[in-house]
């Protein structure tokens, strides 16, 4: 990898941790590295998403694979940008090997048109570029791990969620950008690491209406996360009004709930798995 050191252990690296409205973080984000492989689950909705990646010394040739989990912007189009620079660069013989974007049908219909509405680039696609449809319940083999995917059944948007075992043996779940809800139970269950949302405090619910817009407070995250039994709880996609507190705010709250190690993490912040 460019400019990077190789590791040990399984990390992830939040690019950004904010909800679609944020404006002084990042839309929520995050590079999952194993043994060496890089797996981008989502880019966020702008071309900030360059700039991130630049922060934490990754180039758009390091990555080969990136799972969109739903089409909505803050998720998807920072997802166009990287398909352009990439596209850049395979023409220019500037990108080594292949890029595959993995995603449900909406997600890939969506990307692969606008591939070839928007870029110009549709010729690349099926030779360095590949769009890939997963369905729910599938299992890919993907950066080398076996990682299965589940449809969250949002009321909002079609989203997939992902679980996968670490080559450390230990398993992580992510369940998108929405509350976990019992269908995700077989997904989830035995899980050594959870990545769910937290839209704010429950203390802010008045003020930032999380259940009408289908999220969860802090309280709700650690209330899961403590009823499964999951020792390790990443909590992202959250408000922004008051960044330099949030680490003590969330975990003041969710310390009432939940006792395992609870992790707010701020963008370009890496978590060793």
């Amino acid at each position: 990898m460019t400019n990077r050191e190789s590791f040990s252990s399984p990390r992830i690296t939040l690019l950004g941790t904010g909800n679609a409205g944020v404006t002084k973080c990042y839309n929520t984000c995050f590079l999952l590295e194993d043994a060496g492989q890089l797996l981008l689950v989502d880019a966020g909705g702008g071309n900030r998403i360059l700039e991130q990646l630049e922060r934490v010394e990754v180039d758009i040739t390091d990555i080969h694979d990136i799972f969109v989990t739903h089409k909505h912007i803050d998720h998807l189009l920072g997802v166009v940008w990287l398909v352009r620079m990439a596209c850049q660069k395979m023409v220019r013989s500037g990108y080594t090997g292949h890029l595959t974007i993995y995603g449900h049908d909406e997600v890939i219909g969506l990307l692969t048109d606008m591939t070839q509405r928007l870029l110009d680039r549709g010729a690349l696609i099926g030779r360095q570029l590949h769009f890939v449809e997963v369905r729910d319940g599938e299992t890919l083999t993907i950066t080398g791990r076996e990682i299965t995917f589940f449809d969250i059944r949002s009321t909002k948007a079609k989203q997939f969620g992902f679980t996968l075992r670490l080559s450390n043996g230990k398993k992580l779940t992510c369940c998108g950008d929405e509350p976990y809800a019992p269908h995700e139970e077989p997904y989830a269950a035995g899980s050594d690491w959870l990545l769910h949302e937290a839209f704010c405090l429950l203390s802010e619910a008045d003020q930032f209406k999380p259940y009408q817009k289908a999220h969860s407070t802090v309280k709700d995250a650690c209330e899961v996360a403590a009823r499964l039994q999951i020792p390790n709880l990443v909590l992202y996609h959250t408000e922004d009004k008051n960044l330099a507190r949030r680490k003590e705010l969330y975990a003041q709250e969710g310390r009432a709930y939940y006792a395992g190690n609870l992790y707010i993490p701020d963008d370009l912040e890496t978590i060793e798995l």
